[in-house]
């Protein structure tokens, strides 16, 4: 089939196709004028990469991934290489995670300062630095 018949039958854009081409996650054959020929697993791929990705996977992770896979959710076997790379993957989120803890602790922490300072009568701000109030 060629891309625009993948691209109806995944939802996925010819773009996006093309993409994870590059990525290796979903390989073609060329034609003589140059088209892109997928085979029949291409629809069941495309639908692996898609839940994948919604797993917060990068292509580079999903590519690692990806000989492990079983059918559309995808299954995922446990081949030694997988594990290692989802609990990585696992360990930067976690990561994230912290770091975005820690910045909403201290956005609301300023926040609930300058609820407390805004019954104070201050100039508007006119973008010149003013001088901090002892």
């Amino acid at each position: 089939m060629r891309i625009g018949e993948l691209s109806r039958r995944t939802g996925v854009n010819a773009h996006q196709l093309r993409y994870y081409e590059s990525q290796g996650l979903l390989e073609a054959d060329r034609r003589a004028n140059g088209y892109r020929e997928y085979d029949e697993n291409a629809v069941l791929r495309v639908q692996q990469i898609r839940h994948l990705l919604g797993a917060g996977l990068s292509s580079e992770d999903i590519a690692y991934l990806l000989p492990c896979a079983i059918g559309e959710a995808p299954e995922l076997l446990g081949c030694p290489e997988l594990l290692t790379a989802m609990r990585s993957r696992l360990r930067r989120l976690d990561d994230q995670m912290e770091r975005l803890a820690r910045s909403r602790e201290a956005l609301t922490h300023y926040i609930d300062a300058a609820d407390r300072m805004a019954t104070q009568n201050y100039p508007p701000f006119d973008g010149t630095p003013q001088p901090v109030p002892a």
